[in-house]
Order: C-alpha cells, then sequence, then structure tokens
C-alpha cells in the first residue's frame, strides 16, 4: 500500500516537476560535476571523458540504465533491489537520489531501513549534472 502510494505521489510529483528538470543546464552540470569526479569517473571503453575515482560507478551511459547494473562494480543491496524492483535511471530521479540518496531509496523501496553506499548529497545541481551525464549517452 505504501509503495502504491509512494509511486503514486513520485508520478504526480514528477508531472508536476518535469519543466525544473527538463531545464537542466548540461554546460553548468560540467562544472557541477567537479564535486562528483573523487568518486564517479565517466570512461566510455578507453575514451576517458572525466578522470574520477573508482569509489563510485563509471557514470557513463547511465541516463536510462537499470540502477545497480554497472558491470563490475559492487553496489549496495538496496540499490540493486530498487533496481530489481524496475528503478531506470532517468534525469528526473538522478538528479532526486543525488539529492539524499539514502532518503531516495527508502522512499523507492518502502523500506525505512534501506541504505545507500553514497553519502555524498548534492543539495543543488543534480538537475544539472544529470542534464550532463545525459548529454553524454550514447545514441541509441
Amino acid at each position: 500500500m505504501l509503495k502504491a502510494l509512494f509511486l503514486t505521489t513520485f508520478v504526480a510529483t514528477g508531472a508536476l516537476s518535469t519543466a525544473a528538470y527538463a531545464e537542466g543546464d548540461a554546460a553548468a552540470g560540467e562544472d557541477t560535476f567537479k564535486r562528483c569526479k573523487s568518486c564517479h569517473g565517466i570512461v566510455d571503453g578507453d575514451n576517458t571523458i572525466v578522470r574520477g575515482g573508482r569509489t563510485g560507478p563509471n557514470l557513463f551511459g547511465m541516463i536510462g540504465m537499470t540502477a545497480g547494473t554497472v558491470e563490475g562494480f559492487r553496489y549496495g543491496d538496496d540499490l540493486v533491489a530498487a533496481g530489481e524492483a524496475g528503478l531506470v535511471w532517468d534525469e528526473e530521479n538522478l538528479a532526486e537520489y543525488s539529492a539524499d540518496p539514502t532518503a531516495f531509496l527508502r522512499a523507492y523501496l518502502d523500506d525505512d531501513s534501506a541504505r545507500a553506499k553514497m553519502t555524498f548529497k548534492l543539495r543543488s545541481g543534480g538537475e544539472d549534472v544529470a542534464a550532463y551525464l545525459a548529454s553524454l549517452n550514447p545514441a541509441e
């Protein structure tokens, strides 16, 4: 019941706030991503777009990907569970996740004990980072 309520609220909120996320600025996101690169890189095969840390997964092609599925990265159980429950990254939910990863997973999974391994909270600019990552997505 709570999961259904969350999904209904999530969809309704998303419908009202889609414009804000659609207006993410990829150029600003590239600059904001400097705060993310201590843990995340962006690498397309042999092409390193952003050299970053290895604490987090490679973010190349993240938009449109099922959560918790970057090959070779060891995710936390709750992010994997969210992916198994149908979480696919888009600009809106990636921006929301980056603002408070644990709160996002708790709401998505309807589980107050869910935890994210990512402890960093990107308080502002998440929609810009999501737009930047979307701009790097491979052509479909």
